[in-house]
């Protein structure tokens, strides 16, 4: 028999944080059904808030300068549809079924331990985006207040935090008082625009760069360019990782049986994949305004900043160039502060999601807020932000894998059958690794980063974003159906009913929903989905082959010798895979800094080659002996649960054992006396007889 784990009372108590969820705000958990009572029209305003931010005039002001009009309005038009059709399902199934990004990528497609390396990438995508919309509000606290930057950077990063501590509570709040605000400066500006300088558009259409990049052989007379098509979306498919977060905020729609069907399609389809048709309106604004303010003398550098863009176009409606410049101000500061609430959020969420995953631990949500946080400020300090611009292509790549793969999954894997019609998120009924979101994510990130570096030629490089989408639609079926879907569901809890309103877990001793429940026959009880991902002692005994180790051995087993097999399965195979992963995020980190050197000074160019290069292998021996430390120490914890588990069942059987004698001997005595009394009831006959 299975042995049942003593559960100490310090296990069943989380912190403040965590117990408290007007500050957790289910980060790690179903969103719970009697939680959702705002209104599906109050979620929906505080998604779209998030849409205030200012990087997208910025985006289509830098590519109508770089590109052209032409080439800057197919891009838009072209990934803005994508964009929509990719962000449709995912906002669907989100809203429907209570659960953020990271816990329906567990489900759609990725396993428990897989959706780790899509929930970092989540949370970068937060932290870069942060740093950037930070550093344009700073600037603008530094032309109206002439404070410092990096002043300016402490100041852009803190404030945030008293609003997110708290979750959507005090989110849905500023979102909806700041609205009004942000809306009437929007709105004034575009009154603007069409008011006095309606006659541009013309010369705006016709508009093909700063530089004209394009000759006589390749040049239509439209102006449209192939090549700078591909380079102008391959800036907005970074945009592509925001349907993220207008999921966390999703999640809170009540359920359909609360709203009219209408309002809440509504207010799903507005606010989740339709956020992007907000921004296609401010990726034009931009577009027009960086237009205007080149041909008015300004750089194009400064052209497509939205801080000059707004003061140029409120220099019409206001009495002074100071007063233009604080309505600028203004709609700088309320655009980036609802914007960076948002990437706060998510960021907390992602951190959660990852570290809980790796760690078995969670100190809460806010400890997570405060960390993404200071990340972003420090890359702002650092002045690094500058330069992770330079590589949000690259980024692109991965969020395109990440999330074409999940809207593959939700549409074409459930509609062919291949995949089960719900998510599943808990760990207890997930396989670590589901090969069909990860085989996918990383064949098309491989593809694409391969498209990308021109290997495949120029076309395939301008279209590396595209091939990688198209990857997706084709792997993510494939592996399915090669797989029959068998790594969708680990194993299923029949004792949870989803006719009960509720149960309580067996750890923590709290209440929650059905759909946050599970079985685990370690603790032989009902477990809540957070008291069983922070649990590190059941091993996932619940579940056959379904840790990693597990099925990377039966997955080699197929077609490999079992000596093979069992080298891989070593200790020195795992200490290379990990070692592995650190050298190359150090190998990117070098690069990232060699390709900030001028390339007109070919002695510096050595110099930080060399350096670089002696740099890297110091970090190599240090990464080494972490990597090697970390692997025995897994390990010896791994060893001492199991041995701790073999005592316990020692232990166990031996009480067994004697609850066996004792009952035998309780069985002998309960003989001896019945026996007994028999003899003194026959004794005491024959006395009888004989008086």
């Amino acid at each position: 028999m299975s042995a049942t784990q003593q559960i100490f009372r310090v296990r069943r108590n989380y912190n403040r944080w965590v117990a408290n969820q007007t500050l957790e705000d289910y980060a790690l958990r179903f969103t719970a059904k009697r939680s959702r009572y705002w209104s599906a029209s109050k979620v929906a305003m505080t998604a779209l808030g998030a849409t205030a931010f200012l990087a997208l005039e910025a985006i289509g002001g830098a590519i109508t300068l770089s590109y052209g009009f032409t080439n800057a309005l197919m891009a838009i038009l072209v990934v803005s549809l994508i964009i929509f059709l990719t962000g449709l399902p995912i906002s669907y199934y989100a809203s429907r079924y209570g659960v953020d990004i990271d816990l329906l990528t567990r489900g759609a497609g990725f396993g428990y331990l897989g959706s780790t390396l899509t929930s970092l990438i989540y949370a970068s995508f937060t932290f870069i985006f942060f740093a950037i919309e930070a550093a344009i509000l700073s600037s603008a606290l530094e032309a109206l207040f002439s404070i410092p930057l990096y002043i300016g950077y402490i100041i852009s990063a803190v404030v945030v935090i008293p609003i997110v501590t708290h979750g959507i509570t005090f989110i849905s709040r500023f979102q909806i008082y700041s609205q009004p605000i942000w809306l009437s400066l929007q709105i004034t500006a575009i009154f603007a625009i069409f008011y006095f300088e309606l006659k541009s558009f013309d010369e705006w259409i016709k508009f093909n760069g700063v530089e004209l990049a394009l000759t006589e052989a390749n040049q239509t007379e439209s102006g449209f360019n192939l090549l700078l098509f591909g380079a102008a979306s391959s800036v907005l498919f970074a945009m592509m990782a925001q349907i993220g977060e207008q999921v966390d905020y999703l999640r809170f729609l009540p359920t359909r049986d609360k709203t009219t069907g209408l309002k809440w399609w509504t207010s799903m389809l507005l606010a989740g994949p339709g956020w992007i048709l907000i921004g296609i309106v401010k990726l034009f604004i931009g577009s027009f305004l960086a237009y205007l303010a080149f041909t008015h003398g300004l750089s194009a550098e400064r052209a497509a900043d939205p801080t000059y863009m707004y003061q140029m176009i409120f220099n019409y409606v206001a009495a002074s160039p100071d007063f233009s410049l604080i309505l600028a101000g203004i709609m700088v500061i309320t655009c980036q502060l609802k914007i960076n609430v948002t990437n706060a959020y998510a960021g907390s969420l992602a951190w959660s999601n990852f570290f809980s995953r790796l760690t078995h631990n969670h100190p809460g949500r806010v400890v997570w807020l405060v960390f993404n946080v200071a990340i972003a400020l420090l890359l702002m300090e650092l002045g690094i932000y500058h330069a992770l611009e330079n590589i949000l292509g690259v980024f692109a790549i991965v969020a395109v894998a990440w999330l074409g793969t999940i809207a593959t999954d939700l549409t074409v894997n459930k509609y062919l059958g291949l995949a089960p019609k719900g998510i599943e998120f808990k760990r207890a009924h997930l396989y670590d690794i589901n090969p069909v979101g990860i085989g996918s994510l990383l064949t098309a990130s491989a593809v694409g980063f391969v498209s990308y570096l021109g290997i495949f030629g120029e076309a395939a490089h301008a279209l590396a974003h595209y091939i990688t989408l198209l990857v997706t639609l084709l792997v993510t079926p494939l592996i399915a159906w090669m797989t029959k879907g068998k790594y969708y569901i680990a194993r299923t809890s029949t004792e949870i009913s989803m006719a009960e309103n509720d149960y309580q877990c067996c750890i923590c001793e709290l209440h929650y929903e059905p759909e946050d429940m599970s079985y685990c026959p370690a603790y032989q009880g009902n477990i809540c989905s957070l008291c069983c991902s922070l649990d590190s002692r059941c091993m996932d005994g619940c579940k056959e082959n379904s840790r990693f180790s597990e099925q990377l051995v039966n997955f080699f087993d197929g077609f490999l010798p079992k000596k093979i097999t069992k080298i891989i399965n070593s200790r020195l195979v795992y200490f290379i895979g990990i070692l592995s992963m650190i050298s190359l995020l150090n190998g990117g980190l070098m690069g990232l800094i060699y390709s900030q050197v001028p390339t007109d000074n070919i002695e510096a160019l050595d110099i930080v080659a060399n350096t670089l290069w002696v740099l890297f292998f110091v970090l190599l021996i240090i990464s080494g002996v972490l990597a090697w430390l970390f692997l025995l120490a897994h390990e010896s914890r791994i060893v001492a649960q199991q041995e701790s588990q073999r005592q316990t069942v020692r232990l166990v059987k031996e009480i067994e054992a004697h609850t066996q004698t004792d009952q035998a001997l309780q069985n002998a005595i309960e003989k001896a006396e019945s026996a007994s009394q028999a003899k003194n009831r026959y004794l005491s006959g024959i006395s009888h007889e004989l008086r």
